[in-house]
């Protein structure tokens, strides 16, 4: 997975600067420099990492600030909490045709690896089917050792 394209980046900002007009939400600020953060990146952010960037691209915004805006993007269903059990919650964008992606997380060195896998999605929707259950939503998270702190690495 390579970075975020443009069109993607433009297409979920723009859902979410809209979502928020229509919730009484004005433009601009923290807010806004938070949906342009989001929008852009590939994978999930812990609020910290999101002030961090915002921080190093000249737009320095405290944390609480950051921490308000990803809860209205998250009570408007912009952006979904992703818990990996490390008592660090990230958020990533839900974008508006459904498109996602999983995550593998190394238990040694920390590292996320997002993946999407077509025959995933339909194993999961297909034991839905067999459970009669209506799915909503999904999320994977699969625990392991990544190639570099595996046997063998040189880590």
């Amino acid at each position: 997975m390579g970075p975020v394209p443009a069109e993607t980046a433009t297409d979920w900002a723009d859902h979410a600067n809209s979502a928020l007009s229509d919730a009484g939400h004005r433009a601009g600020g923290a807010r806004a420099a938070v949906v342009e953060a989001v929008a852009k990146q590939r994978c999930c952010r812990s609020a910290q990492e999101i002030a961090d960037h915002l921080g190093r691209s000249g737009g320095a915004i405290g944390l609480a600030s950051v921490y308000r805006a990803l809860d209205v993007l998250h009570g408007l269903a912009l952006v979904q909490r992703v818990d990996f059990g490390d008592g660090e919650v990230r958020f990533e964008p839900i974008l508006p045709g459904g498109e996602h992606h999983h995550h593998a997380v190394c238990d040694q060195c920390g590292k996320v690896t997002p993946f999407d896998d077509d025959r995933l999605e339909r194993a999961l929707h297909s034991l839905a089917d067999e459970i009669r259950h209506s799915v909503e939503a999904h999320e994977v998270v699969i625990h392991g050792t990544c190639s570099a702190c595996g046997p063998g690495s040189k880590g």
